[in-house]
């Protein structure tokens, strides 16, 4: 007859109070003698607590964080009478393992890959993996990558015939594609002042077309060439959750049922569709639609003056659409400082036909002339009603948590569809991880990838948590803008003590040969003089701030990065110079005051 113990930590050696990395098993997993219940990692060891016996696990007593020394209470264990090394074996653990465990105490060694819990039972399923990723954007196939580097057996799961999301197949790669095609058109413009004069550009849209489409299919053929070469098994179709262990993936080829230890949900996001717009017309488009390139509109409106509005508001304008934008806060690119946006804002008031702030559309309808749409705000010159070709809603993007049928797993979704994570993105259900878009601002793929390595690396046993200090932000418009950490109003508002640090380019050697006089380099130092946030606006201003945000990962002063020395003459030295206008020591411009 099986009897329910409580099992305990063993005698592990010389240790107490040694942090849980890792719970190997859960409520009504099957275990059997020997299998690893939890890992332990102090400064010396990385250790696994044994089962005593087999049996089923009925009640954890502790969590991951938790401390525990001998004796500590471990879980409830419905047993089946089977001990380790015996029947004569002791109860609450020892044998080989832990004695192993106290001759490792004795010196350091080298953290051991943690063993993944078992998967529960599930009758229905049709195959079984160690970690199931659902969804393929950049956050999805880093985590399986990484997972599959790790050692892990991995199912990658994605709704649409291509794998790379988002990001590669309808928004990032595509956009940034047509906007370099988009800027050429402004340069070949410019080069008429350097003495080289263009014809007139004949748009190809088919050619144009087919060359965004030729740099997504590399890169989605390269990553599926990665899937099979780290033996990542993608399945195609929609991946819903059937329990806490097992997903059902309804795909071109039926049903499957897909068991999994552990699992990353990477569902990402997908444009949010205001009310009051024809939908069904395909004059109105969200930024999928836009990439597509049906037409060039003779008149186009921009509804949401964001990164994704103006760049596609961008794309748009070089290929020879007259845009409005119309933007309810009072700037554009709002969260950025208003000196780096100002010098894009110049430019596309020129380019532009209209820029609306504080205004919004009150209403469409769809006509044979167009799109009417009516306004309301404080904009000087808006009207009442005007007619476009076509219409982009570009307001942000709406997490896909509340699609995946979550709940069956147990995990916890909010009413907006987002899904809370700890800084190991673990979901409330402890082999359920969550990263990307769904799981919160800023919704940016470089936030994704890096906490897709962490989730991997967590599964794996390894103790790593997401812990940036900032995440950088890049608009890829005409100018780039990009920022990063603190902003300058930001610090302003939070009563933050800062020096501030600003190159105008107009001063570089570089930026006027290339035609970039109206950039800026501006860097924030903290009153130990340590860098906490920087802006730029120019050409490769999304490049630039990856030397900022080293900076500040580093902690590096002011003086780190004046006296490092910049290729010269380039971009890359305004940083630098920066620093040194914040310093007092620039010579390419009289140094500021001091006050």
């Amino acid at each position: 007859m099986s009897q329910t113990k409580t099992i305990e930590v063993p005698d592990i050696g010389d240790f107490k109070d040694v942090e849980i990395i890792e719970v190997l098993v859960q409520p009504g997993s099957e275990i059997a003698p020997e299998d690893p219940l939890i890992t332990l990692e102090s400064d010396k060891a990385t250790i696994d607590v044994p089962a005593p016996e087999a049996g089923t696990v009925k009640k954890l007593h502790v969590k991951v964080g938790d401390k525990v020394s001998k004796g500590s209470k471990l879980l409830d264990l419905e047993g089946s009478g089977e001990a380790a090394g015996g029947a004569d074996a002791p109860a609450s653990g020892g044998g080989e393992k832990a004695e192993s465990a106290k001759a490792e105490s004795g010196a350091a060694s080298a953290p051991k890959k943690a063993a993944a819990p078992k998967a529960a039972a599930d009758p229905n399923t049709d195959s079984q993996c160690q970690v199931l990723v659902l969804g393929s954007g950049p956050g999805g196939y880093t985590a399986a990558f990484r997972a599959a580097d790790l050692g892990l057996d991995v199912v990658m799961v994605e709704r649409y015939p291509q794998i790379g999301g988002v990001c590669l197949n309808v928004g990032c790669i595509p956009s940034k594609a047509l906007l370099h095609a988009g800027e050429v058109l402004h340069e070949a413009e410019r080069f008429a002042a350097l003495g080289i004069k263009f014809g007139e550009p004949e748009i190809d849209l088919e050619g144009l077309r087919g060359y965004k489409g030729g740099t997504v299919k590399k890169l989605t053929g390269g990553l599926k060439q990665l899937c099979k070469q780290r033996k990542v098994r993608v399945v195609q179709g929609v991946g819903e959750f059937t329990g806490a262990n097992s997903i059902a993936v309804e795909g071109n080829d039926g049903r499957e049922v897909i068991g999994f230890e552990h699992a990353i949900i990477a569902v990402g996001s997908q444009a949010i569709k205001l009310p009051g717009f024809p939908w069904d017309d395909e004059r109105v488009m969200d930024s999928t639609d836009a990439l597509d390139l049906a037409e060039i509109p003779d008149r186009m409106l921009v509804v949401g003056g964001g990164i994704i509005g103006l760049e596609m508001a961008c794309v748009y304008e070089s290929l020879g659409a007259k845009v409005t934008v119309v933007e309810l806060s009072d700037t554009l690119m709002p969260g950025a400082d208003r000196d780096i946006v100002r010098p894009f804002e110049k430019r596309a008031k020129k380019r532009f036909e209209n820029i609306f702030l504080k205004s919004k559309v009150s209403g469409a309808k769809a006509t044979k002339a167009g799109i009417v749409c009516q306004f309301e705000g404080e904009a000087k010159g808006l009207p009442e009603e005007d007619t476009f070709d076509r219409v982009l809603v570009a307001v942000g993007r709406g997490p896909n948590g509340a699609k995946i049928k979550a709940e069956a797993a147990g995990v916890q979704v909010s009413e907006r569809g987002f899904i809370e994570v700890d800084s190991q993105q673990r979901t409330n259900v402890e082999h359920i991880f969550a990263i990307g878009d769904v799981v919160g601002q800023p919704m940016l793929a470089h936030k994704a990838t890096h906490e897709g390595k962490v989730a991997a690396e967590v599964i794996a046993g390894h103790k790593v948590h997401f812990d940036a200090r900032a995440i950088p932000s890049v608009a890829y418009t005409h100018p780039e803008v990009a920022w990063m950490g603190v902003t300058e109003e930001q610090a302003k508002a939070d009563g933050i003590e800062y020096t501030k640090g600003v190159f105008p380019w107009a001063a570089s050697g570089r930026a006027i040969a290339l035609g970039a006089e109206d950039g800026l380099t501006k860097l924030l130092f903290d009153a130990d003089g340590r860098v906490i946030g920087a802006g730029i606006v120019g050409p490769s201003a999304g490049d630039l701030i990856g030397e900022a945000m080293l900076a500040l990962e580093m902690g590096a002063e002011m003086e780190d990065i004046g006296l490092t020395v910049h290729p010269h003459p380039t971009l890359s030295e305004t940083v630098a110079f920066a620093a040194e206008v914040a310093h007092g020591s620039i010579t390419d411009i009289l140094p500021p005051k001091k006050r």
